[in-house]
């Protein structure tokens, strides 16, 4: 499939969602800084850049409403109220087996659930709900007993700014955990594939022998542990990125959704292939893998996540599993094998690790806080951005006639951006509606915007333009042009359809001889897309030739 546009995908029907598209597309393979000049329309290349999506986050207030609510830090807050001022521990810090049912109940849970009070305990030491005091006569400074925190206090007075630091760090040690936890399962299975491969030898050794071997096992034992660290480490990271591209782009709670087969498949099957038998068996895996991973970040609220039925284990061993991608398969069947989707807060959370990791990821409406002329600015000079998100953002609020001025004030231009500047501007201009036309009907004079200006208002119904001259006609043509190829990054599917346009009711050879003379920074870049794109040859041979006459006047 065709890498999509840097700013394809205005939120809503027909917008490309991950589940749709390739990997290389998916992780956003953009243009490099700024835009290409007219000399060099095809020179980016689009592996430079990791980009995500701009996102909307929700308000900070409800962020830290629902990182309080998260099972886990509940959790952990009511294990800390119940230590208060002090609760024996043994040595190692931890609470006997009796105060662990104790804090169970106190907890909500069942009162030998003695893990998610582990769990919960190691948590709150991490944060300092709980801080562990060393008794003053122990010799060693073993701790004596555990007792509410500072920080404690602070969630409890509920500032978000606050509680959102608390949860982020609580994500990353939960996170960490999760990665930890998938180690020993990807170790094992290298191992075991090692073993496969290896021939044994039991031939006699000497003692030196022995221990070079054992030494070898030590090492290789220990690459074993740090390579199945960053695989388990990249699977994570990688799964979340694909859920957040899939929240920032899809419109709706259910699209947002992914069958964890779906997830797993992403992360698998390489671009334009289809799933081979190998490949399913690595869907497979990575969706075992996957599975406790997301588990754990469900509890903190990261997800909301329903997990592999584990009864399908069970049927698998007797032969009977389900396959999870019949279509005779009735949506709870499907469900059985899980789904997941980034919530709120992990979409928050997933954009704090996306910064931390040096990636840029802005937020709707970055571009929409200054004036017109940032706004148009900031759409057209980003490698990442949803212009009609930020077009929407940016006229709310405002009085329509008076932004339809600042608009098209700051649409004119002859840089190397404008022609793209226009074209937004337009698309604001349909947003802004009717009560904008008397500011439109102001620029009918312009050469610059008369080509907008009466095409939008054309769209409204008006018959009683005046005809533009043809200079103005062509310039606008070019302009049109030019603002798509820049736009597009010259991407061939999407110039297509505008170039079979040409050359309209004049014929070829007088609109090109015109054409080439257009007093324009893109002319010569608009013939050589015709002549590259035109499907009728002699056609596209006029465009070259007069592509060439513009480069010899320098156009």
């Amino acid at each position: 499939m065709a890498a999509r546009s840097r700013k394809d995908g205005t939120i809503g029907e027909g917008v490309p969602l991950p589940a749709d598209l390739d990997l290389e597309t998916l992780y956003g393979a953009g243009a490099g800084d700024g835009h290409p000049d007219a000399d060099d329309l095809d020179a980016t290349d689009e592996d430079d850049l990791v980009l995500v999506p701009p996102v909307r986050l929700a308000a900070a207030e409800e962020l830290a409403a629902a990182a309080l609510a998260a099972p886990l830090v509940a959790q952990t807050v009511a294990l800390a109220r119940w230590v208060g001022e002090g609760k024996p521990v043994d040595e190692w810090g931890e609470l006997s087996e009796e105060q662990a049912s104790a804090a169970a109940a106190a907890m909500g849970l069942d009162g030998d659930d003695v893990g998610e009070v582990e769990r919960a305990w190691a948590l709150a030491v991490d944060l300092e709900l709980i801080v562990l005091e060393s008794g003053q006569d122990s010799a060693e400074d073993a701790p004596e007993r555990g007792l509410a925190g500072p920080e404690l206090a602070r969630l409890e007075a509920g500032d978000p700014e606050a509680v959102l630091d608390a949860w982020l760090t609580a994500a990353s040690v939960i996170a960490q955990t999760a990665v930890e936890a998938a180690i020993e399962d990807i170790e094992a299975a290298s191992r075991e594939d090692e073993d496969e491969d290896e021939d044994e030898d039991d031939g006699p050794q000497g003692e030196k022998a022995d221990e070079l071997e054992a030494d070898d096992e030590s090492e290789e034992e220990y690459a074993r542990l740090e390579e199945a660290r960053e695989e388990a480490q990249g699977l994570l990271d990688d799964a979340l990125q694909v859920l957040y591209e899939t929240r920032a782009l899809a419109p709706t709670a259910a699209e947002q959704t992914l069958p964890l087969g779906v997830l797993a498949a992403l992360l698998v099957v390489p671009e334009g292939e289809d799933p081979t038998e190998e490949l399913l068996g690595e869907i497979t895996e990575t969706m075992v893998l996957l599975d406790p991973m997301l588990q754990e970040l469900a509890d903190l609220g990261i997800l909301d996540y329903r997990p592999i039925d584990p009864s399908l284990f069970e049927e698998s061993e007797d032969g009977d599993a389900p396959v999870a991608e019949s279509e005779e398969l009735d949506p709870e069947e499907v469900d059985r094998f899980g789904h997941v989707r980034l919530t709120d807060l992990g979409l928050f959370g997933v954009r704090q690790w996306l910064l931390e990791d040096g990636i840029d990821a802005p937020l709707v409406g970055a571009h929409a806080q200054g004036d017109a002329a940032e706004l148009l600015r900031g759409i057209c000079e980003s490698a990442n951005v949803l212009p009609e998100e930020e077009i929407v953002e940016w006229i709310q609020g405002r009085d329509p006639l008076a932004a339809a001025t600042e608009l098209l004030a700051a649409a004119r231009g002859d840089d190397l951006v404008a022609p793209v500047r226009r074209l937004y501007c337009q698309v604001a201009l349909r947003r802004l509606g009717e009560p904008a036309v008397p500011a439109v009907r102001e620029v009918l004079g312009d050469p610059e915007l008369v080509g907008i200006a009466g095409a939008w208002l054309t769209e409204l119904g008006a018959t009683d333009l005046p005809q533009p001259e043809r200079a103005t006609v062509l310039w606008t043509t070019v302009d049109a042009l030019a603002a798509q190829l820049i736009d597009t990054g010259g991407q061939a599917e999407a110039m297509r359809e505008l170039v079979e346009m040409l050359p309209g009711p004049d014929g070829p050879d007088r609109f090109f001889d015109d054409l080439w003379r257009v007093d324009h920074t893109y002319t010569r870049a608009v013939l050589e897309a015709v002549g590259e794109l035109h499907p009728d040859k002699s056609v596209a041979k006029m465009a070259r030739k007069a592509a060439y006459k513009a480069k010899s006047q320098g156009r």
